[in-house]
């Protein structure tokens, strides 16, 4: 497969050895926390607490009640391997660049009558090539190359398909690896897949009052020109983001000045205010995201201060919220108690993460994870 790619492409294989690459290649990552690209208001819900929200009695209320209203929620993730090393002519001087391919894989999981069910799936096999294997620049290039791959591939493997060729660019650039540039595209790729499919629950008229979605992880997607008439905000009326990592320094009291302590010191059932920013940086769509931590385990029963709490998101949706940069603090105060009633059973000594997690996030996590293509057959497709 790598000599047919290099063929078609007028390059050098190198059939160099494969290896899975390091998921938290920094540069892959988005930062979610930057500080130089966010403008942060306070005082963004309509009756903030003083210092913090105490939430026993309503999550004993909502944990007393028939009703719930998390029952979707929503993982992505990717694998990622350096199948090769291809050369390329470029201004006389043959220039090596890595081949990269990666699984993507999204899952929804729906609870209904207190068990979960697989309600929606999404599995794409892509490809990361550098943008100069296109040698004359022209659009149908690189779908004529999956046609053909995909070609090559139903004779060894009908059920496995290329979905896409992800070409990264190839400015020099010291400070960023080729493999970082691919391994963002392809991280790109899954934010996509999970989009797809919050927008195929809202089409389904899946997502209300009485069901949101809870994703795992930031819902700081990168909007990038060419998406915004593909994502609407509008979507995640109903969808929260549950993120178990942030970034503690960047924390900011109400009287804007950095403080940590504000959430290593968060008591037990409580929340801080909400927050609202803004990245400044044109790659968000603009949007404003309400922001308030939570903690749900006391922090005596884990190793660090800011285990057991989690970043909570959600975008400001309607024409009020976004003109107020105002979120209703009843609705805040009733997903933080329903977020807390999912906080047991924990998956303690099966994931190191435990604290953080809920456990819903854990199953449909795990969910995800087990439809991945073994990493031996995967790499034996190139």
């Amino acid at each position: 497969m790598l000599k047919f790619i290099a063929d078609k492409t007028y390059g050098e294989s190198y059939r160099t050895s494969k290896f899975e690459l390091d998921p938290e290649i920094s540069s892959a990552q988005i930062e979610y926390d930057a500080p130089t690209e966010i403008v942060m208001k306070h005082r963004g819900e309509t009756r903030p607490p003083k210092n913090y929200a105490l939430l026993k009695g309503t999550a004993d209320r909502c944990s007393s009640s028939d009703l719930q209203i998390l029952n979707y929620f929503l993982d992505g993730s990717r694998r990622v391997f350096k199948v090769d090393d291809i050369a390329y002519l470029r201004s006389s001087r043959k220039m090596i660049y890595p081949i990269v391919a990666g699984q993507v894989v999204a899952g929804c999981c729906r609870r209904v009558d207190k068990k979960l069910h697989e309600e929606n799936f999404l599995s794409e096999i892509v490809l990361a090539l550098p943008c100069i294997a296109n040698p004359d620049g022209h659009k149908g290039f690189f779908p004529k190359l999956v046609s053909d791959i995909n070609a090559q591939l139903a004779e060894r493997n009908p059920s496995i398909r290329l979905a896409k060729i992800l070409p990264y660019n190839t400015n020099h650039n010291p400070a960023e690896k080729f493999e970082a540039r691919a391994v963002a595209l392809i991280m790109e790729q899954m934010h996509d897949a999970e989009k797809n499919l919050v927008a195929e629950l809202v089409r389904r008229g899946k997502l209300d009052r009485k069901n949101y979605l809870v994703k795992d992880g930031s819902l700081e997607y990168r909007i990038l020109p060419s998406d915004k008439k593909k994502f609407n905000a509008k979507n995640y009326s109903f969808v929260i983001g549950v993120s178990k990592k942030f970034n503690p320094a960047l924390i900011k009291d109400s009287s804007n000045k950095l403080n940590p302590g504000l959430v290593a010191d968060l008591p037990p059932y409580c929340r801080t205010p909400v927050t609202i920013f803004q990245r400044t940086d044109n790659l968000h769509g603009g949007n404003k995201f309400a922001v308030w931590y939570l903690r749900l385990h006391d922090k005596q029963f884990s190793d660090s201060p800011f285990d057991g709490v989690v970043k909570v998101e959600k975008i400001l949706v309607t024409d009020a919220e976004r003109e107020n940069e105002q979120i209703d603090s009843d609705e805040v105060d009733l997903l933080s108690a329903y977020l807390l009633n999912e906080r047991n059973p924990v998956c303690y000594g099966t994931d190191s993460r435990w604290a953080n997690h809920i456990y819903p996030i854990f199953l449909t996590e795990s969910f995800v994870k087990s439809r991945f293509i073994s990493a031996e057959t995967f790499l034996h497709l190139f």
